[in-house]
């Protein structure tokens, strides 16, 4: 096994070894063991678990921009139909039986306050999302109160869902945003 595949398999086991147990109890040799690696393979390529947990959240972000991505492309070109592909990701996403909340809020919840680090990489993906969020309401002629409500409804969704084990939250958002939607359009002949 050359290094790209040592490294895809570790990351792998990782990243499900993180999200069904918590990145606190899981240590390094589990990780090792679950990729069937040696240990000194797992060090040459990851030198601590921090270097493991970033891979894991960096895999986890492109995992989410591209679904997300996906999703709205597929709704079509009208804009409350893409702004409305966002609650309609996490819909699907909170009926996946594996689903175990959010990776990064799992991450600043667990490690934030004592790893700078996390919890950078968490606010920089929050952040990427409030972008993204700002980009879809701007194409539908919205403000950017309308995005930041939008991106708060679909936060709370993802932790209500994992807390609750609630996949309806994702409807429930998806309705308050469609109120939202409509009273901004309401209000600016636009979205």
């Amino acid at each position: 096994m050359d290094d790209d595949e040592a490294r895809e398999r570790i990351a792998s086991a990782a990243e499900d070894l993180y999200y069904r147990k918590g990145f606190s109890a899981v240590g390094m040799d589990e990780v090792r063991s679950s990729a069937g690696v040696s240990l000194r393979r797992l060090y040459a390529l990851f030198p601590s678990k921090d270097a493991v947990i970033t891979e894991v959240l960096a895999r986890r972000h492109r995992e989410w921009e591209q679904g997300l991505s996906q999703r709205v492309d597929a709704a079509g070109p009208s804009t409350r139909d893409r702004l409305l592909a966002v609650f309609d990701y996490l819909d699907g996403w909170f009926r996946d039986p594996a689903f175990r909340g959010c990776a990064f809020i799992n991450a600043f919840g667990e490690l934030g306050g004592t790893h700078a680090h996390v919890a950078e990489i968490v606010q920089d993906h929050k952040a990427s999302f409030q972008r993204c969020m700002s980009q879809l309401v701007r194409a539908a002629g919205g403000t950017e109160s309308l995005a930041a409500q939008l991106a708060i409804l679909a936060e709370g969704a993802q932790s209500t869902a994992a807390i609750g084990d609630d996949p309806a939250a994702a409807r429930h958002a998806r309705d308050a945003a469609e109120v939202l939607i409509a009273h901004t359009a309401a209000k600016s002949g636009s979205a």
